[in-house]
């Protein structure tokens, strides 16, 4: 059952202790494992890619047969209905326009004395998308990952699915991928495929940039590569937070707690409400959403363990427990949505008010559902087109320009003890 406290018990720690479920004492040997692929993959490449495909996922491939056909893709069309057909490409649009509007603009500055200053923005070569399919098929995340891409105009994106029996990708990922624009599809999951994406192997390419969620091996995996290549972030188990006055109706707050954790063991789902009937109403309305819930089992372990009730003083107090926490997904069901958001600081994705449930934004608003977890909102954001993209300065002198700062640059390089740094200088002013 859903556990209900108030803000005089230590709600800090607790909610702590959720922000750090995934530091378990088990990550040491899980890292050791991850390492030991990654080392292998970079050896032996499709040969590593395949023993650990059987090792894990119970696939037995061959090399040919990692990269997912033309006929296939055809094939999928003819797999998915018209009315799933038409939300994926609604979605697309939804998505690709609110990206459209992100994209940085390369400037150009003409200043005093002949003095260029600028920045130029140019797409990574290549692009690696992980999309997860052990417990579901996400086409929603294909679209999330891929259409930035896209919109970044990264000349070649190439995704990474695991597979479950009879070889097949899900058809619905597989239309939404096309739909996306992604070129190359492989049916390959885990570490050895973030692996193959960092590294190349014979088959697959080797990216600048790896986008996705997935499982912890997963997580780890691109952790260690980072470096070799480009990440988006370290996501963890999904995570909702829900501040809800009395205006509230606890119905749709329950059902929006469940929403998220329905994705995983791990997930948290958090109420924080000033109203103690509604606290006790919620608890009983997810009591009643969770009879005959398809995904009870998984469901009930995360409310369990990481769902929680607390009620505080005021909506102050709920906003300051928001911030400490730094959810992924917050939820404002209150009278004023906009007036409690100026409270805000930290959170991946903020919905406001009573007729906006965080799977609008899962799904189609148009921001994008790849989002900071476990406190990482404090310092991080969304995934988006800057994710796709680097940026170059540029910076031209004319003779006037360098002559009039020459003296400065001979101070601060003479400073640092880099002679030649201030002979680059001189030698053109003196002459």
């Amino acid at each position: 059952m859903l556990r209900i406290i108030t803000q005089q018990a230590d709600v800090r720690s607790e909610l702590q202790r959720i922000c750090d479920r995934t530091q378990d004492e088990q990550v040491l040997h899980k890292e050791a494992t991850v390492r030991e692929v990654l080392q292998a993959v970079k050896r032996q490449g499709d040969k590593a890619v395949l023993h650990y495909t059987a090792e894990f996922d119970h696939q037995i491939l061959k090399a040919e047969e990692l990269k997912v056909t033309g006929s296939e893709l055809d094939a999928a069309y003819q797999q998915v209905s018209k009315d799933l057909l038409q939300a994926i490409r609604l979605a697309c649009q939804k998505i690709e326009a609110f990206h459209r509007q992100r994209v940085p603009k390369s400037w150009v500055q003409f200043g005093d004395d002949e003095v260029v200053l600028g920045k130029r923005y140019t797409p990574v070569d290549r692009a690696g998308l992980y999309i997860p399919g052990g417990r579901a098929c996400y086409p929603s995340t294909v679209l999330m990952n891929a259409i930035p891409a896209k919109v970044a105009e990264v000349p070649r994106v190439v995704m990474v699915t695991p597979v479950r029996g009879g070889k097949m990708v899900n058809p619905a990922v597989l239309v939404a991928a096309q739909e996306a624009g992604v070129q190359e599809i492989y049916r390959v999951g885990g570490a050895q495929a973030i692996a193959a994406l960092a590294y190349g192997t014979e088959t697959i390419p080797k990216v600048n940039v790896i986008t996705g969620p997935g499982n912890i091996y997963v997580t780890l995996a691109k952790k260690l590569v980072y470096g070799t290549v480009g990440i988006d972030s370290l996501a963890g188990p999904s995570e909702v937070l829900v501040i809800a006055d009395e205006t509230a109706n606890p119905v749709y707050v329950a059902a929006d707690l469940l929403a998220q954790a329905e994705h995983d063991p791990m997930a948290a789902a958090i109420l924080l409400t000033t109203d103690a009937g509604l606290a006790k109403k919620v608890q009983m309305a997810v009591e009643r959403q969770l009879v005959d819930h398809p995904r009870r089992i998984d469901t009930e372990k995360a409310i369990a363990h990481y769902g929680l009730i607390v009620v505080v003083e005021s909506l102050a107090a709920a906003a300051e427990l928001s911030n400490e926490f730094a959810p992924e997904h917050l939820e404002l069901e209150v009278a004023d949505p906009w007036a409690l958001m100026n409270q805000i600081r930290h959170a991946g994705a903020i919905f406001l008010g009573s007729s906006t449930p965080e799977a609008v934004g899962d799904y189609l608003a148009g921001p994008n559902h790849t989002l900071p977890t476990s406190g990482a909102a404090r310092y991080a954001s969304a995934l988006g087109v800057e994710t796709f993209l680097k940026h170059s300065s540029i910076i031209q002198y004319s003779q006037t320009a360098l002559e009039k700062v020459a003296s400065a640059i001979d101070i601060l390089a003479t400073t640092e003890g880099l002679p030649s740094h201030a002979d680059s200088v001189k030698l053109r002013v003196e002459d």
